[in-house]
């Protein structure tokens, strides 16, 4: 894989990465809603109208055009296995931005992850 290729496949997970984090800080400033057929306008109208969704909607349409970029220019069964490195981003991320919880039990899941993201790159 050429610095090139590598450049535009982490670049698309990285936007895919910030695109779920947006969409969850946007979704945090709805809050909770219930699901309902009164509420799919209301409550679409807020979601369509916050910030962070609409960003994060951007983050994905620009991650798609730099995925394609690099898929363009590697095999899919090298790429995809990197999609894997959004899960360890946003597991962290989460950490940080939301609190949530990254316990033992994920930070070993992670490094399976990473080492099999390696194993793969590698080949």
């Amino acid at each position: 894989m050429t610095p090139v290729t590598f450049t535009l496949i982490v670049c698309g997970v990285f936007l895919n990465a910030v695109a779920q984090l947006l969409l969850k800080a946007g979704v945090n400033a709805v809050g909770a809603f219930e699901f309902s057929g009164a509420n799919v306008i209301p409550i679409g109208l807020r979601l369509a109208s916050q910030w962070p969704i609409i960003g994060g909607l951007a983050c994905y349409v620009l991650s798609v055009v730099v995925w394609i970029l690099g898929l363009s220019r590697v095999d899919v069964s090298i790429a995809y296995p990197m999609l894997s490195l959004g899960y360890v981003l946003n597991a962290f991320a989460a950490w940080w931005l939301f609190g949530e919880v990254v316990s033992l039990q994920r930070v070993v899941g992670i490094g399976i992850i990473l080492i099999g993201v390696y194993v793969v790159a590698r080949s």
